[in-house]
């Protein structure tokens, strides 16, 4: 794997703590002061309102940040915004004590913060390792026509000439074909463009799917769909050159009967309900299918323009269980029903206008197949997609979501579970919570003497409420500054109006009403933590579970790959603070983005993964967690911050005993 988003990168020095951070152009600097462990307060979320975040330019690159509410003499010495101020070079910034600390750092308790490596594959990597073989192929032939000595039939002819000079196609022709062959052979003196279907393994047969007069073969195009529960991703990929050629998204119009899968399995046993789902899914795909053509031009110096819908050659769809069924409008039913036994885990190549997406009748629909009813083919895609199947390494990959899809192994042996977090992590069951848009606060810290916070928002627009990676940030925080305890609950004796009692217990007060992008305060009050303990709780119980299955220990995990939207975002020390990882070294972590749409497009690339699915299915082993007596032990053992065995969190402990109250 090479390790992606290669910008140049520029140093910030932030004095007077003397910390270093390297950052990239256009990062604010209130950002860059996070990422360095640096508090400068800012309830506002980087908006510009509240005036606390001013910061002295003492040298080098910064622009903007100026603002009307300066001094003519704070002008002069270089006071700038630092919510607004960007970033163009290395600089030196001075925080003064109005803004920040005496110390202009948050001290030895807060670490760095420590993101994810992002790894992706690319297609050089592919042709490297001689796997760039797409599975549908388009080849130009040249047949010698009929005479009277050779009166073979078109068919024969055809079939003839591909065994003996391409022993990979044992070929088999369809009705469609074989009702146009003979006018598409005599269109160009016998000079067409076959396109195959490679067979998924080597006892296979291609199959023939469509055949053009002329030569065509510069011309294939495939795409690879990620459904998801919430929002369907499609990429459109050149399957001569692998570049991709668009990238979109929408959100599942599924949505609408309810947001997670049992909601959408019980509405599916209604009268009409299954047929309702397969349509809603389906238009979303031809939706977003309409906007990658729209969006995507060829740089083929012969045919410039857009690509004709005609031209895609296949598409392949990676979904959890449930997805998969409603796209294939298969009864769910019993997914939701112990035993759990879904209608099929693997399906077979299919033609894509029989499940109604607006592709040729030629066009090949390859869906990934699943495991059990909860570990679906988006995980299968990310466990292909990541490579951790063809990796020595011990690897423990999780997809974090409403449900947390884990898997644990490497190249000779792999396990697989699934479990319900719950939508904390997607704003849901949080008062405040919301999911990744505009506004919504990402990130958080907090000044240890005053408890003032540092806010800031995606988009440095007023904060409207708080997702994901925010809530875990701000969670950490305050457990790490002392606000909160190992239960969840607010200290009382802390002197600050941020902390007071509302509606649903103590809260504290993220943002006042007047700084905000809503008409209320922004708060976090002790049932949001609460709900937030359980998910992780959750999560953590499942990977302890499934690590001491197979005899391990989370010592012997060399290597963890987070997956999802959510794993891009958070702080991994946060995460290991709360509990809601285990604590392993930073740089054995990697993020992949989106797993299920990086498989599906794999699989566009390499008829070799795909060939590989089906080894990887049959060699993953899943367990249904909910019955395991120590996964319920593990998960009430994993009801406090960061779990109530400290020990398992040596550096939380350590930290924990720099702070307001001892471990």
């Amino acid at each position: 794997m090479n390790e992606a988003g290669s910008q140049a990168t520029h140093t910030i020095v932030f004095e007077p703590s003397g910390r270093k951070v390297q950052a990239g152009a256009g990062m604010s600097i209130i950002k860059a002061a996070r990422e360095a462990g640096v508090h400068i307060n800012a309830s506002c979320g980087g908006s510009g309102v509240c005036g606390k975040c001013k910061v002295i330019i003492e040298k080098g690159g910064v622009d903007g940040g100026l603002s009307e509410k300066f001094s003519l003499q704070e002008k002069e010495a270089g006071y700038r915004q630092a919510c607004t101020a960007t970033i163009t070079g290395d600089a030196v910034v001075r925080v003064p004590e109005s803004s920040g600390l005496k110390s202009g750092g948050l001290g030895t308790a807060v670490p760095l913060r420590h993101r994810a490596r992002m790894h992706v594959y690319n297609i050089e990597e592919l042709r490297e390792q001689g796997i760039f073989v797409p599975p549908v192929l388009k080849l130009c032939l040249e047949l010698p026509p009929p005479t009277a000595k050779d009166n073979m039939a078109d068919a024969g002819r055809l079939i003839h000439l591909l065994s003996s000079h391409h022993d990979e196609h044992r070929v088999v022709i369809n009705l469609a074909v074989l009702r146009k062959l003979r006018k598409t052979l005599r269109e160009d003196n016998f000079r067409i463009t076959v396109t195959c279907a490679r067979p998924v393994n080597a006892l296979g047969k291609s199959y023939l799917t469509n055949i053009q007069g002329g030569d065509w073969s510069h011309r294939s195009f495939g795409l690879a769909f990620d459904i998801g529960t919430t929002s369907v991703y499609g990429v459109l990929v050149d399957l001569n050159s692998g570049t991709v050629l668009a990238r979109a998204g929408e959100y599942n119009g599924q949505l609408g009967y309810g947001e997670d899968v049992i909601s959408r399995i019980i509405f599916a046993e209604k009268k009409e309900g299954l047929a309702k789902m397969q349509e809603l899914v389906v238009a979303t795909i031809n939706s977003i299918l309409d906007t990658l053509l729209s969006m995507a031009k060829t740089k083929d110096n012969g045919d410039k323009g857009s690509i004709r819908r005609e031209e895609i050659t296949s598409i392949t769809l990676a979904g959890n269980t449930t997805m998969t069924h409603l796209l294939l409008g298969l009864e769910p039913d019993n997914i939701r029903r112990a035993p759990y036994v879904p209608v099929t885990t693997f399906l077979p190549p299919i033609r894509a206008t029989d499940l109604g997406i607006n592709l040729p009748h030629s066009a090949v629909a390859l869906v990934y197949p699943s495991i059990s009813s909860y570990v679906g083919g988006d995980i299968v895609a990310g466990v292909m997609g990541s490579g951790m199947y063809r990796t020595e390494l011990i690897t423990l990959y999780i997809d974090i979501g409403t449900n947390a899809e884990i898997v644990v192994g490497n190249r000779e042996w792999l396990v697989c579970a699934a479990c319900s977090a719950g939508p904390a992590f997607e704003g849901g069951g949080i008062t405040h919570g919301m999911r990744a848009a505009i506004g919504a606060i990402e990130d958080f810290s907090i000044n240890p003497q005053t408890l003032e916070p540092m806010n800031i928002t995606l988009g440095n627009k007023p904060p409207v409420g708080i997702c994901g990676s925010g809530l875990l940030a701000i969670i950490a925080t305050l457990f790490e500054q002392g606000v909160v305890d190992r239960r969840g609950k607010f200290r009382r004796d802390l002197g600050t109006d941020r902390i007071r009692d509302g509606r649903s217990g103590y809260e504290y007060v993220l943002v006042w009403r007047q700084e905000a992008g809503v008409e209320h305060d922004i708060v976090i009050n002790e049932v949001d933590i609460e709900n937030f303990i359980r998910a992780k709780a959750a999560i953590y119980a499942g990977i302890t579970t499934l690590v001491e299955q197979v005899g391990l220990a989370i010592t012997d995990i060399e290597q963890v790959i987070l997956a999802g939207a959510f794993g891009s975002y958070i702080d991994l020390d946060s995460a290991m603070t709360v509990g809601l990882l285990p604590q392993v070294e930073a740089d054995r972590v990697l993020y992949v983005g989106n797993g299920s749409l990086m498989g599906a497009w794999m699989s566009e690339m390499s008829n070799h993964i795909r060939q590989d699915v089906v080894e990887v299915v049959r060699k993953m082993t899943s367990f249904e967690l909910s019955e395991m007596q120590y996964f319920q032990e593990q998960y009430i053992a994993s009801h406090f911050l960061p779990h109530t065995d400290i020990s398992l969190f040596p550096r939380v402990a350590e930290r924990l005993a720099e702070i307001r109250w001892e471990a």
